[in-house]
């Protein structure tokens, strides 16, 4: 495959999970919301909405394999700007993975819990509501953690996007920003749980990640000039200086 050809498979593989994202992690937890203060209200959400549950589960899964193959298709496209950068951004990117799919886990176990299975009779109601909030809590706090991931991997990519000029610079301003805006996030709500944290910090990350996404998926990259090409440039700039 050509670097063009990589660079539009880069921007499905993105689109693709963007949309498993505010599927799984946006529209799901909307639709099927955690009462911190009331796990039984909690655990008769799960219940009511179980299947569109199981399919966020499901979307989540899909979403973090298709995220594994995306930095593989963005390292073909960039590397020949920088291969270490490009190398780094791999690895903070796949190093999420496994953390990710281990956080699911929790919401299994939500499950698990709210199954009715017989081993489970000797529970209370109250103390299974209670362990499948403190699951839930769990996979939330996951998430916390996992940004930081999620936010490093950008500052790479975004370095790759601005210096390559194979996309307009201002989408690698903001994927850097991203990063910073990711790692914000994390800190604040690890260090001051209580404060609410202000929505345009996610700006950022939203539009360059989305932003460099559409641009891959429709525009694609600009042609580098080849060698040829640029000493004929230099060529011309010779002879009308001399002129």
């Amino acid at each position: 495959m050509t670097q063009k050809e990589y660079a539009r498979l880069s921007g499905l593989i993105y689109l693709l999970t963007i949309l498993l994202g505010i599927f799984s992690l946006v529209y799901v937890p909307s639709k099927i919301p955690t009462a911190w203060e009331n796990a039984s209200l909690t655990a008769q959400n799960i219940l009511e909405y179980e299947f569109l549950y199981r399919l966020g589960i499901l979307g989540g899964i899909l979403l973090y394999i298709l995220f594994s193959i995306l930095p593989l298709a963005l390292y073909h496209t960039f590397a020949p700007v920088n291969r270490g950068c490009a190398l780094l951004m791999v690895i903070f990117a796949l190093t999420s993975i496994p953390f990710t799919l281990l956080n699911i886990v929790n919401k299994v176990d939500a499950l698990t819990l709210l199954s009715g299975a017989e081993y489970l009779l000797t529970f209370e109601k109250e103390q299974i509501y209670t362990q499948v909030l403190l699951l839930l809590k769990s996979y939330s706090n996951g998430i916390q953690i996992i940004h930081v991931l999620w936010g490093l991997w950008l500052l790479p990519f975004g370095y790759l996007v601005y210096k390559s000029n194979l996309l307009p610079k201002i989408l690698g301003i903001l994927l850097m920003a991203g990063c910073l805006s990711y790692l914000v996030r994390f800190c604040t709500n690890l260090l001051f749980p209580e404060y609410q944290i202000p929505a345009f910090i996610r700006v950022p990350a939203s539009l360059g990640e989305i932003g460099t996404c559409l641009w891959l998926l429709i525009m694609g990259i600009r042609t580098p000039p080849t060698i040829t090409e640029s000493n004929q440039k230099l060529s011309t700039s010779k002879i009308e200086g001399m002129s």
